[in-house]
């Protein structure tokens, strides 16, 4: 999400693209409205799911990066070890068969 833009706003239009193209996105913790960071959760059919994260680029725009997780179980295992680390941390779940994030920013493996 860019540095500049309110955490809040940038959920607000993440949820907005998600169930606008016929997905499911809600809130699952909320973080700090102004600065929290945001982890996207993607679920798809049959336990399979992705989590996206930011990444840290300190002198270019805002990107996000896949994190290896093998199915739902590992996912939420590692959105449950970044919230205990990170208390302000936004967790934004999407249910979609295709399996879209719907970030506009650039996303990248690890």
């Amino acid at each position: 999400m860019p540095r500049e833009i309110p955490a809040q706003l940038w959920v607000s239009a993440l949820l907005r693209r998600a169930n606008g193209a016929g997905a499911f996105a809600t809130i699952v913790n909320r973080g700090d409205e102004q600065r929290g960071d945001v982890l996207v959760k993607v679920t798809r059919a049959r336990g399979e799911a992705e989590l996206y994260a930011p990444a840290f680029n300190p002198e270019g725009p805002t990107e996000f990066e896949r994190l290896a997780a093998e199915d739902e179980a590992d996912v939420d295992a590692l959105v449950a070890k970044r919230l205990k680390a990170d208390r302000d941390l936004w967790v934004i779940e999407i249910e979609d068969r295709e399996g879209r994030h719907f970030l506009t920013e650039s996303v990248r493996e690890v």
